[in-house]
């Protein structure tokens, strides 16, 4: 049990504790968190889902007050999970935890209608603060993810059939096989390989890739 009054305030005895839901597909992620919540007088876990799908069901079953959701699972990502629990309950609060900090997938995540958004390398620093954040109705996102939006605000977005052809070119795909892939022109690829380049400052394919993955513009 945590001592240090300084971590948070003594929860109100007419106050329920903030029911959390975690939606993560490592069994080990989730443990942590539980373990942490456990140490809380005014939080407690709810209810625990390995994927996207499981998460939404569990969901409708507990009507958490707070849900942290994972990005990347296994039948239905966490994209798409937020999508479908914001579509249901408009005012569900949802903070995503993610090993990923491109800008790209922070602006998926917040378009989908997350609150905040937290590294999971930050979970014992940051998690609390961010769940009592959220839970009083605001917003938050670490100044390391701030700034990775700041950084490329403007920028010139790649479109769908660009980033089509940058997963190929990630997979290691030559321009005659994307071609054949996608039923385009060989010369229709070279276009779109060099609106990439320029949109992504690359200097080659292969840097263009890892922009790509950094940037959470694709994944491998």
């Amino acid at each position: 049990m945590n001592s240090d009054p300084s971590q948070h305030l003594a929860p109100d005895p007419d106050d329920h504790p903030i029911r959390v839901l975690v939606v993560d597909d490592h069994p080990l992620l989730r443990d942590g968190v539980k373990a942490l919540l456990d140490e809380q007088d005014d939080m407690e876990l709810v209810a625990e889902a390995a994927n996207g799908r499981e998460g939404i069901e569990l969901f409708r079953m507990h009507n958490p007050d707070i849900t942290l959701m994972d990005l990347n699972m296994p039948d239905k990502n966490g994209i798409e999970a937020i999508t479908a629990i914001r579509q249901a309950v408009p005012e569900a609060r949802i903070i995503v935890l993610t090993t990923y900090s491109g800008d790209v997938q922070v602006l998926r995540a917040i378009e989908a209608g997350a609150r905040a958004y937290l590294l999971k390398d930050l979970l014992h620093k940051e998690l609390l603060e961010t769940i009592r954040t959220v839970h009083a109705g605001k917003k938050t996102m670490s100044p390391a993810l701030a700034a990775e939006l700041a950084e490329h605000v403007g920028d010139d977005s790649l479109t769908l059939k660009e980033i089509d052809v940058l997963r190929l070119i990630a997979g290691g795909h030559a321009n005659k096989e994307i071609a054949a892939r996608l039923s385009i022109t060989e010369e229709t690829v070279k276009s779109r390989v060099k609106n990439i380049l320029s949109k992504l400052s690359a200097n080659d394919r292969t840097h263009a890739a890892m922009i790509g993955v950094k940037r959470g513009i694709i994944a491998l």
